[in-house]
């Protein structure tokens, strides 16, 4: 539940991680007991934990659509992530994926810790993906084809330009973003989404992380994975890996504000997604994660600590989000108040501050002209100037 000092220094967390902790406790009391099934949902708990907590809001039909999908785009990421595996055996694999689900005897061996145990029991996610209703088969089937395709495509592609890198985002994180309208259509209760503003709830989300792991994908080993375009990195270094180097600490994070200046852009299609979203246990399963990635964005902007170690919002304001984020005020308020941290790092001799600062004032707007912005808790302390320390949790990686 966190440290005692944290604690100390931010006792109103208390209460949000009680009820965080209550509620994980809840979450794992909830496991089917099928073999299958238990196995997929005791998997989503230890492959993420805070995507497990929130997929608990839905109806139990459209929970189970969602946990499957998840679990077979994991296990795709995990082939396409598994540096060891040879390009020749990988792709076709990447490819041929969304016919392996049907199969319950399939399995590929790859994938360390958790995620080899995914890889090694596939049947039990092919076994629970043959029990789901037809409209939930065929959309994470269309989408499992057209993950692995773009992943393929990647996988022999570099990412040069910033629209190579829209592409690839797309591929990995917008297609997930298409899929969910698609398996919420299915069950009934949302109309289906424009294609445009599903894409950027993906694309925001995977940029937050490509942004945040730098350190974690350039120090893969056997082979570092590089996500960050050349067009915007290239502007800085003349190697991606150079910015990890104390010597390139100033374009290190010029570089970073211009990266997180790009993913900005998808902010204002993200809250036109969520602001249509009539179901509430939708609504938070869709919002918990938007909120938390622009809090990232926040804490990584302006830090040099992204090249350092890893970077993540403390686990006390985690709960805090879950706990708050329950209606489109609530959005609008926590999409405000941390554009307004960023807003507060950007130091106007930075090469894309005025870009920076132009995107920042467009959220801003969209969020006062909502008109509710009274109408929840601010995750601003009054008076706080210095806004790391409210977020931060830094954790040094060696070696």
């Amino acid at each position: 539940m966190g440290s005692l000092g944290a604690l100390v220094k931010h006792p109103d967390d208390f209460y949000p991680l009680l009820k965080l902790k209550m509620a994980s406790r809840h979450a794992e009391r909830q496991i089917p007991s099928e073999p299958h099934w238990a196995f997929c949902f005791s998997m989503l708990h230890k492959v993420s934990r805070s995507f497990a907590l929130v997929i608990q809001q839905l109806d139990i039909e459209l929970k189970n659509a969602v946990c499957i999908f998840y679990l077979v785009l994991r296990a795709l990421d995990t082939v396409e992530d598994d540096t060891s595996v040879a390009t020749d055996i990988k792709v076709p694999i990447l490819k041929e994926f969304y016919r392996h689900i049907y199969d319950p005897d399939w399995h590929f061996s790859c994938g360390t810790k958790n995620y080899k145990v995914l890889m090694d029991e596939f049947h039990h996610i092919s076994t629970a993906f043959l029990e789901l209703e037809k409209g939930y088969q065929e959309a994470i089937e269309d989408i499992t084809k057209r993950m692995g395709a773009g992943m393929a495509k990647f996988i022999c592609k570099e990412v040069e330009t910033v629209d190579d890198y829209d592409e690839y985002c797309h591929y990995v994180a917008g297609l997930v973003g298409l899929g969910l309208s698609k398996l919420f259509h299915a069950c009934g209760t949302e109309d289906l989404a424009p294609d445009t503003l599903s894409n950027s709830m993906g694309l925001f989300l995977q940029k937050t992380n490509i942004i945040r792991d730098y350190l974690e994908d350039i120090n893969e080993i056997p082979k570092s994975r590089m996500f960050w375009p050349r067009q915007i990195w290239g502007k800085y270094v003349n190697k991606l890996e150079d910015l990890k180097y104390e010597e390139n600490s100033v374009k290190a994070v010029q570089c970073l504000n211009d990266m997180i200046t790009n993913a900005l852009i998808h902010v204002d299609d993200c809250l036109k997604y969520m602001s249509a979203l009539p179901d509430p246990a939708i609504f938070r399963f869709c919002a918990i994660p938007q909120v938390m990635a622009i809090g990232t964005l926040a804490l990584c902007y302006n830090n040099i600590e992204v090249f350092r170690g890893v970077v993540k919002m403390r686990r006390g304001l985690t709960a805090k989000v879950i706990d708050r984020t329950n209606t489109m005020a609530d959005v609008y308020g926590a999409f405000y108040d941390f554009s307004c941290m960023l807003k507060a790092k950007v130091d106007k001799n930075d090469p894309s501050a005025q870009k920076t600062s132009s995107r920042l004032d467009s959220i801003l707007k969209t969020c006062r002209d909502s008109g509710v912005l009274n109408e929840r808790k601010s995750y601003i302390i009054p008076n706080q100037t210095n806004y790391t320390p409210l977020l931060v949790s830094v954790h040094k990686i060696f070696g």
